[in-house]
């Protein structure tokens, strides 16, 4: 039976987040910086001090982490209508190669943006992979004619 779990991360479950972060860029061939054991340290450490921000889900299936996914939360600026504004953004949701196109993806789409009505956010967004784009469109992700971007 596939037993298929999606829940906010503890924090013993943090150095299996960075693994997945880790083989996440080694899965598309880019060369590390850093040794693997250098990267847990600084990614937990980075994790627990951004807890507040950065929501981290973790997808357990038979107990096994395979996949997880970040809801990033950027306070805006208040305004006369209401004065506690909340933007998300979806990051770093990533499936193990091996559990993909079983709707792992879409699961986790779908628990991030679950959080992001629990916190009441106003708008959620994502840069995805070009493979990706389908996945979030079946979510109700649309490409914004006013949402611009710029590498400074």
């Amino acid at each position: 039976m596939d037993d298929v779990t999606i829940r906010a991360a503890r924090d013993d479950e943090l150095p299996l987040l960075a693994d997945m972060r880790w083989r996440w860029v080694i899965d598309r061939g880019d060369e590390p910086a850093t040794t693997r054991d250098e990267f847990v340290a600084a990614f937990v450490t980075w994790a627990r001090a951004h807890a507040d921000a950065h929501h981290a889900l973790i997808m357990l299936r038979d107990g096994a982490a395979v996949g997880m996914a970040w809801l990033a939360l950027q306070p805006r600026v208040p305004s006369p209508r209401s004065t506690d504004r909340v933007a998300g953004d979806l990051q770093c949701v990533y499936v193990a190669p091996e559990h993909r196109s079983a709707g792992h993806g879409d699961r986790l789409i779908e628990a991030a943006l679950a959080r992001a009505r629990e916190l009441d956010l106003e708008w959620v967004t994502v840069h995805s992979s070009e493979r990706a784009v389908t996945a979030y469109e079946r979510r109700g992700f649309a490409v914004s004619p006013r949402l611009l971007q710029v590498k400074p």
